[in-house]
């Protein structure tokens, strides 16, 4: 009975031993098969390319000087940042769809070429920023740079934030810097670095033209970066950017009115109006606090959108209208009066 026993012992752990062998031998052989197939398919499906850089470039219809290394090294550094930063340029597209076309209408009429819309796009991605140094908006003007270029800066109204009169101010100093330089392309650089920057540079080194110039390491990415987005935003396709053409974002549609007195309360005009406080500053973001003064009388022209920002907001005008009046004349909708603690 013993020795039968003991035979059975022996022939159950040799048995669960060769089990635990056969189990360890596939799993091994399935996980290998099963890394084996991932790589295949990552080195079929994910690949990243060098980039063909274009044979000829121009920046504001000036030559790029393709045959210097040191230029096209920069070039083809820039182009690869905005092909491969895959999230951040497919932003700049959706964006450029909405503000370009009102940019360029006011380049044309200034007399500025056509690319500086890229400048804006490569200084703020389009979005109204303040740097570090405190610089504003879509083009990043300082406040003594604003206000000499005709924008009231201040802290109820900051026109850097307005969309068009900023572009004008933005104009007004590349033509200036056109004048000093007689280059678009030394324009564009004076300003990042500012025309003074730029003049001492040109003199210290007996340099002529941006390309011959050693810069700071932001002056001199700044051209290029300019010049890659105007490549990839060309021809977005070509650099892998596939979109719909209602994945971009669309411009948007308002009318004006003129206001020329003090308005107390924004959130009151903006219910009055038919929208919410959210909109009015949306559409007007160079309104900086609750309130717009005016004791001077002075015009100023407010957007007010002509198809929704929110849609909840036109599905129920009358609601609208009815808080507006509820907040102009102290009672609620039920006519009974509001009380503050």
């Amino acid at each position: 009975m013993k020795r039968t026993l003991n035979a059975a012992l022996i022939f159950i752990a040799i048995s669960s031993t060769s089990l635990v062998a056969i189990q360890l031998f596939t799993a091994s052989t399935f996980e290998g098969q099963e890394n084996e197939k991932y790589h295949e398919n990552f080195e079929n499906s994910y690949n990243i390319f060098a980039l063909n850089l274009p044979t000829t470039m121009d920046f504001a219809g000036e030559a790029v000087p393709l045959n210097l290394i040191d230029v096209r090294e920069k070039m083809d550094r820039e182009l690869l940042v905005n092909t491969y930063w895959q999230s951040q340029t497919l932003l700049l597209l959706k964006r450029s769809h909405r503000w370009f076309p009102l940019i360029e209408k006011i380049l044309e009429e200034e007399g500025i070429p056509d690319d500086f819309k890229y400048l804006a796009l490569m200084e703020s991605g389009l979005t109204q920023i303040v740097s570090p140094a405190g610089a504003t908006g879509f083009w990043q003007l300082m406040k003594d740079a604003a206000r000499e270029r005709g924008l009231e800066v201040n802290n109820d109204i900051d026109e850097r934030y307005h969309i068009e009169k900023s572009t004008y101010a933005a104009c007004a100093y590349l033509r200036d810097a056109k004048e000093k330089f007689g280059s678009w392309t030394l324009a564009a650089a004076s300003y990042n670095m500012g025309m003074s920057g730029i003049n001492v540079q040109l003199e210290r080194q007996k340099a002529t033209n941006y390309y011959d110039l050693v810069l700071n390491e932001e002056t001199s990415r700044y051209i290029f970066r300019i010049l890659a987005a105007k490549t990839i935003l060309g021809d977005p396709k070509s650099y892998g950017f596939n979109f719909r053409e209602d994945d971009l974002y669309k411009p948007l549609k308002f009318k004006e009115i003129s206001a020329n007195q003090t308005i107390p309360n924004l959130a009151d005009f903006a219910f009055e109006n038919g929208i919410n406080y959210k909109t009015l500053k949306y559409l007007n973001p160079w309104m900086r606090d609750n309130h717009l003064p005016n004791s001077s009388g002075k015009a100023y022209v407010i957007k007010l959108p002509t198809e929704p920002l929110s849609a909840e907001l036109v599905n129920d005008k009358e609601q609208v209208a009815n808080f507006a009046r509820s907040r102009l004349d102290g009672t609620d909708e039920s006519g009974e009066g509001n009380t503050t603690e």
